[in-house]
């Protein structure tokens, strides 16, 4: 570490791709990056939702990842899922759970998977924007929540958007100290459990590049403290104005943000997206890429149909998201402002801390082959580092 440099100046400035910096610092301050781990990652083809199949395919997959009794028997297991939007509104004439929702097909299977794996209790987790209970979204969006009731383990469902059924917030501390915040507040059903996965769905992000288990993470914080335009437990407003541009501070009482950060959305949500994974870090990443959409993560963004026909797991997110990005087409170490990404790439910030390799070719791919399962999606950001 270079003389006068803080310890936060030096992780990100030492997120190199490359010969080039991530727009964290010129070269003469950057320094070779700690080796990040890597992971062994399953990639299956499935062709469609349907539910034997997914079952089978996902079995097969956390067969190559070392089983999942070991991780979760006699444990609560947090499962976060990606229902962004409003599971009413379709995209493409098609429902949201076929183009920009976790299928709830995949939910019940993994969900499935976890009780033979003797996992004691399942708790469904999202932070939404809407007012009561969790279930009643889950109806709209097509899910059997009958078929959840009927596993032995006991499943509950947690809308984190507010302290919800817990007594208070935890304040959890950013390893490292942060890139945007030093600690945030969570709902209670990110601390209060064993296992952590992240079940997430192949897709873009306008200001991400790419929505997979790291970005899925990012929606953790409840809007109840970081919201836009009020700081209450009925707040159903989105946290854009707190940390996508930084102009809303969030609720008094709460941690606040650090000196020097950023101001632009595509430099700050791959900051948020790290930090996310550092309060709470995923023990298992699962990716839904049967159905998907190419051009962003929701119906408010010109999308196009894709069908990759895919599964992904992986114990380590970000060797997982590496590997999906692979697929999606994109060069995962690609530099800021390349590739897929409008601004950073949260990917090469996460591997610069250690947190796991986004290089493929250091990964090893178990089931179909990557080069097997590439499924290039045509898309690039139409603004560069807004």
């Amino acid at each position: 570490m270079n003389q006068g440099m803080s310890r936060r100046e030096f992780l990100w400035g030492s997120a190199v791709v490359g010969a080039s910096a991530l727009g964290l610092g010129g070269p003469g301050l950057l320094a070779a990056p700690p080796k990040s781990p890597s992971s062994p990652v399953s990639i299956a083809g499935c062709k469609a939702y349907d539910f034997k199949d997914v079952l089978g395919q996902l079995r097969t997959m956390m067969d190559h990842l070392g089983g999942l009794r070991k991780l979760v028997a006699g444990k609560t297991v947090c499962v976060k899922v990606n229902l962004t939007g409003n599971p009413r509104q379709k995209a493409l004439d098609l429902p949201a759970s076929r183009t920009y929702h976790t299928h709830p097909h995949v939910v019940l299977a993994v969900a499935t998977l976890l009780e033979q794996a003797g996992a004691r209790r399942l708790r469904v987790v999202e932070t939404t924007y809407q007012k009561g209970p969790l279930e009643g979204l889950l109806k709209d969006a097509g899910w059997d929540l009958s078929a959840l009731a009927a596993l032995s383990a006991k499943v509950e469902y947690e809308d984190t958007r507010n302290k919800g059924q817990g007594k208070r917030y935890h304040e959890v501390k950013v390893p490292g100290g942060g890139s945007l915040y030093p600690a945030y507040l969570l709902n209670h059903s990110y601390v209060d459990c064993d296992v952590y996965v992240s079940l997430a769905k192949l897709k873009n992000h306008a200001t991400a590049g790419v929505t997979l288990s790291l970005k899925n993470n990012f929606g953790i914080t409840p809007t109840a403290l970081y919201s836009q335009h009020e700081n209450n437990e009925e707040s159903t407003s989105a946290r854009v104005e707190v940390f996508h541009k930084g102009t809303v501070r969030p609720a008094e009482g709460v941690p606040q943000e650090l000196a020097d950060t950023p101001r632009k959305p595509s430099q700050r949500v791959p900051r948020h997206t790290v930090d996310a994974v550092g309060i709470r870090p995923i023990d298992l990443a699962i990716i839904d890429g049967i159905e998907t959409v190419s051009g962003g993560e929701g119906p408010w963004l010109k999308l196009a149909r894709q069908a990759p026909g895919l599964l992904l797991a992986g114990r380590n997110a970000v060797c997982t998201d590496a590997v999906a990005t692979a697929v999606m087409g994109y060069d995962p170490t690609a530099a800021a402002g390349t590739g897929p990404f409008p601004g950073d790439n949260h990917l090469a910030l996460a591997a610069a801390l250690g947190l796991g390799t986004n290089k493929p070719d250091e990964i090893e791919v178990c089931g179909l082959p990557l080069k097997e399962a590439r499924h290039p999606f045509r898309w690039e950001p139409a603004t560069r580092n807004d």
